[in-house]
């Protein structure tokens, strides 16, 4: 199952920079998380300061 990124995002870049394949990219409002390049490894969650990234 892919990490999903919630409406808590606030747009720092830090879980682009630490997503191992590329499954994240900044979206229109906040970032994004494309599900069929996620490996569910969990790097973007724990690099969120504001835990909007979950499973």
């Amino acid at each position: 199952m892919a990490y999903v990124i919630s409406d808590a995002c606030i747009s720092c870049g830090s879980c682009e920079a630490t997503c191992p394949c590329d499954a994240i990219s900044e979206g229109d409002a906040q970032y994004v998380i494309d599900a069929e390049k996620c490996i569910s490894c969990g790097s973007c969650a724990s690099g969120c300061p504001v835990d909007a990234i979950s499973e």
